[in-house]
């Protein structure tokens, strides 16, 4: 049972995006608006499992263009660490939402 707790643990990324055309940047916003948080213009906080992260990779290559574009997805850890006491933020406060699953 403890292997299956483990394969199923859910992470947090910190995804963030540079696309050259605004018809594939609008497609990539979609598709992370649909798994995370948006933080900022082009960043993303997202909650995944490693099979959504797989995911969210391969539809993510589907959209991007290799010699233009470029996604960065950089895993923070688990939600529960509380690295919030560690970002340091210049100018307008950010506040994390409060994260919530459906079941």
């Amino acid at each position: 049972m403890a292997h299956r707790q483990i394969r199923h643990q859910r992470k947090l990324y910190l995804c963030t995006y540079d696309i050259a055309q605004d018809k594939r940047r609008t497609q990539l916003f979609d598709l992370l608006k649909d798994h995370g948080e948006h933080v900022q213009y082009s960043v993303f906080l997202c909650e995944l499992t490693k099979k959504e992260q797989v995911r969210l990779i391969a539809l993510s290559d589907v959209i991007l263009h290799a010699e233009e574009d470029q996604l960065l997805i950089l895993d923070i850890g688990p939600p529960s660490l509380n690295w919030v006491d560690k970002l340091d933020c210049v100018g307008k406060a950010w506040q994390p939402a409060i994260r919530s699953h459906i079941i």
